[in-house]
């Protein structure tokens, strides 16, 4: 671990170097790469750093103890030892996680796409309510959320939408709510006051570029109509909604949203590429079963990962055995210390697997 840390301290020596070159600076796609390269460099080597200072620390600490009487200094002394031990040890598991392979789509915008499963209308209310909660999250994290395609009916739910969220990092935490998440309540339309249990699936993939799908106009077939539906945002009077088919997969988007049939159709080839791009990424992590099942952020979208019980208030998540008791605040958004915990479990079973290699 320390050779490859060596070496990496010693490649970002070099982009620091090189970023000061005034022909770097010239030119754009050079300098973006060696920036992202730096960047991602930037927290490793800092921990790095201030790993070899703290081992530096120690050897101080231990010369002093030889070398001092005065029982004053020494107790000092053995103070910082202790303490940069201590830093040692956690400097030490904080590099291993920082050198796990990263994954290459964890920097990039994602698109989200809840659909109503189990339960009817109670189902299609709570994927809106889902909507709602990534919404409210995006938000607090200051990223954009685009709206691309929805369905909606005449309560207030929604039987699908899907939307991108923008933002640096947000395949990175979003990925690990793709599943099914399930919802315990007494619907207002339930009478005798049952409980009912309903629920959706969550799909989150990362964005693609035109470099990572390429799509042969032969395979695409566009129609253009107007849109329809319940009114609000996902529907205008014009001929502006655009369908995509494509004939490889089978695959139809449906894009509304936009008044401009140039948008809605911009919008349908960016959820086209997502999807043929997470079908490539399904394929290959279908390949390496194994690793996957360890995994807790590329799990089976048909596994039911969360619970949301509204009379206790409680929401758990099952992969994790996680339960919080603050679901009007999960609702509204909340849902950093789940996505923590979540990171932190993947994480470990990630150097588990990696020591038990």
């Amino acid at each position: 671990m320390f050779d490859k840390l060596e070496d990496l301290l010693i490649r970002y020596e070099e982009l620091m170097s090189e970023l000061s070159e005034p022909e770097v600076a010239n030119d754009p796609n050079r300098f973006r790469k060696l920036m992202k390269e730096q960047s991602d460099l930037t927290p490793i080597v800092e921990a790095y750093k201030e790993y070899k200072q703290s081992k530096q620390n120690i050897e101080d600490s231990l010369a002093l103890l030889e070398e001092e009487t005065d029982e004053e200094m020494r107790e000092l002394a053995k103070e910082e030892l202790n303490d940069s031990k201590a830093k040692v040890e956690e400097l030490e598991e904080k590099l291993k996680i920082l050198l796990l392979p990263k994954d290459p789509n964890d920097d990039k915008n994602v698109i989200v796409e809840i659909r109503a499963g189990a339960g009817g209308d109670e189902a299609a209310l709570f994927a809106a309510e889902i909507y709602r909660m990534y919404v409210h999250y995006a938000d607090n994290k200051r990223w954009k959320v685009e709206l691309m395609e929805c369905e909606e009916i005449g309560i207030g739910g929604m039987k699908s939408v899907t939307f991108m969220i923008n933002g640096q990092g947000a395949y990175s935490v979003m990925k690990y709510e793709s599943g099914v998440h399930r919802v315990q309540r007494v619907p207002e339309t339930e009478s005798g006051g049952r409980i009912h249990t309903s629920t959706i699936t969550v799909a989150v993939m990362p964005e693609a570029e035109d470099v990572d799908i390429q799509i042969d106009e032969k395979d695409i077939r566009i129609d253009v109509m107007r849109a329809s539906g319940n009114g609000g945002q996902c529907v205008n009077t014009t001929d502006s909604a655009v369908r995509l088919t494509h004939y490889p997969t089978g695959i139809v988007i449906y894009s509304q949203t936009e008044k401009s049939q140039l948008q809605n159709k911009e919008k349908a080839f960016a959820l086209l590429r997502a999807k043929l791009y997470d079908m490539e990424c399904q394929k290959q992590h279908d390949a390496e079963a194994e690793a996957r099942r360890s995994q807790i952020g590329t799990g089976d979208r048909s596994e039911k990962i969360r619970t949301y019980n509204f009379p206790q208030g409680r929401v758990t998540d099952h992969r994790i055995k996680l339960t919080l008791y603050k679901i009007d605040e999960i609702m509204n958004g909340a849902i950093q210390e789940i996505l923590d915990a979540l990171i932190a479990a993947d994480q470990a079973a990630k150097l588990a697997n990696m020591n038990e290699a």
